[in-house]
């Protein structure tokens, strides 16, 4: 196995059995404070903020423009780690093949076009073979041309 497939399967592997639950519409911040019991002005104090700032920062997670170093500052005063994680919808591995499909599709249409106007245009048969050895190509080589 190469190191873009090593690389590939072992973050899959980590993020496959992720699973969060959704943001409360407050955002993390106020809904971890308020169970907690503790109001802005004592966890501001905790952060080394103003409460004026705290609640800024609260309204800016929910809205999704607070910071991570922001966010990270929060979490350790709430005793909280904070963990980023993109989670992929799909399989990383099936995005790749996806790709690989849909680049050797969109080469050979440009051949098929060109072939057509000199009415030489290939079968549906030959186009398929064609695809398929083109998307192996590229599956076997650096993956970075997928993404142009």
């Amino acid at each position: 196995m190469d190191i873009q497939s090593l690389q590939l399967t072992q973050v899959d592997r980590a993020v496959n059995h992720v699973s969060f639950s959704p943001r409360p519409p407050s955002g993390w911040v106020q809904a971890i404070r308020t169970a907690l019991g503790m109001t802005t002005r004592q966890l501001a104090a905790r952060v080394g903020v103003g409460q004026s700032t705290l609640v800024a920062l609260e309204k800016s997670e929910a809205h999704d423009k607070i910071t991570l170093q922001s966010l990270r500052r929060i979490a350790d005063a709430l005793d909280c780690d904070l963990q980023y994680t993109l989670v992929p919808r799909s399989s990383l591995k099936r995005r790749v093949e996806e790709r690989a499909e849909f680049v050797a599709r969109n080469r050979v249409t440009r051949i098929w076009h060109s072939m057509l106007l000199e009415d030489q245009a290939p079968t549906a048969e030959v186009d398929e073979k064609e695809i398929s050895r083109i998307k192996k190509n590229l599956l076997e080589s650096r993956w970075k041309q997928l993404w142009d």
